[in-house]
Order: C-alpha cells, then structure tokens, then sequence
C-alpha cells in the first residue's frame, strides 16, 4: 500500500480547496454515492480518508468496520458550515472504552 495517497469526501464547498494540496478530492451530498466511494477508497490505495462529519454520521457503520486496521486512517472533519461534534464525541467514546474513564469530563470527582 502506497502510504502518501490521501482522500476527502464531502460537499463541495467543503472539499474543493483540498485538490490544490495533491488531495484525491470525491465532492457528494448523497450518503449512498458516499458509502459506495467509501468502500471504494478502503478497498484502494489510501492511507488516510478524511470524511466530514455529516457524511459520516450516516455512514458510521461502513467507518466502524475499518477503525481499528492500521490503514486506512479514517478522520473525520467539520464541513464548511462547522462542526457537528460528531468527530469529537467519537473520540471521547474510543478514549473512554480504552482507559475505563471519561478524561475529557467537565466534571470533578468528589
């Protein structure tokens, strides 16, 4: 696997600026068209594949079948209109299940 090759899917105001920087850019809305270059790109040459986060909301579970092998690494980005917080609650989760414990909490234990 050629470990420099790096995708983006989402909507096109969002992605466009990527190809400027040697990025494979796949600009769609539709979460079908999404889900099937999804698979494309794991099933491809691709090391990393960003996705933005309203994409990858709806297909969570095509991304939960590669996250945890080594390649690709799937890293999810606010659109152009922002954050969803989707990517950073799915972060929160993954270090909660590892380490047995919320570190990100606000809260202080008593």
């Amino acid at each position: 696997m050629n470990t420099s090759n790096i995708a983006i899917i989402g909507d096109k105001d969002s992605v466009l600026s990527f190809k400027a920087v040697g990025v494979s850019v796949f600009p769609t809305v539709e979460v079908e068209e999404a889900r099937r270059i999804f698979r494309e790109l794991v099933r491809g040459d691709y090391a990393v594949i960003y996705i933005t986060e309203q994409l990858a909301a709806e297909l969570d579970d095509e991304i939960q079948k590669v996250a945890f092998q080594p390649l690709p690494s799937v890293v999810l980005i606010p659109n152009s209109k922002g954050s969803l917080g989707f990517g950073s609650r799915r972060i929160r989760e993954i270090v909660k299940k590892a380490v047995g414990a919320d570190i990100f909490s606000d809260k202080q234990e008593a």
